[in-house]
């Protein structure tokens, strides 16, 4: 079964794949966050995966001549901080949704296409 060792890859597939459903797919504009969401969180754990190594222990470095794998922390740091990022950037998107649905009455972009044409 050496499809099972490669899991977290099928996961970052199908959300990728998902989350690039529900941007194309649907017209809300929540949706589309949603969907952005998912297609983030699948290169989150596509980077994490890509950065664990089987074996790997914690860069701390010891005096034995039999140096271990290291795990390569890099990925996860960057990961942290694409994490914080992905959430302000969600959070102004919900933002500008509100606003928009303050000045159109709608979130959804047909409707307010439509809106704009007519003005």
């Amino acid at each position: 079964m050496e499809l099972l060792g490669y899991v977290n890859y099928w996961i970052f597939i199908f959300l990728m794949m998902s989350g690039f459903y529900v941007v194309i797919a649907g017209g809300n504009l929540v949706r589309k966050i949603v969907g952005l969401n998912l297609f983030q969180t699948s290169v989150f754990i596509l980077y994490i995966s890509m950065g664990k190594i089987s074996g790997g222990t914690a860069p701390i470095l010891m005096p034995d001549a039999n140096a271990p794998i290291y795990s390569n922390p890099l990925p996860h740091v960057l990961i942290l901080t694409a994490i914080v990022v992905g959430v302000a950037t969600t959070a102004l998107g919900l933002a500008l949704v509100v606003r928009i649905k303050e000045a159109y009455g709608t979130v959804e972009e047909e409707e307010i296409r439509r809106l704009d044409d007519e003005s």
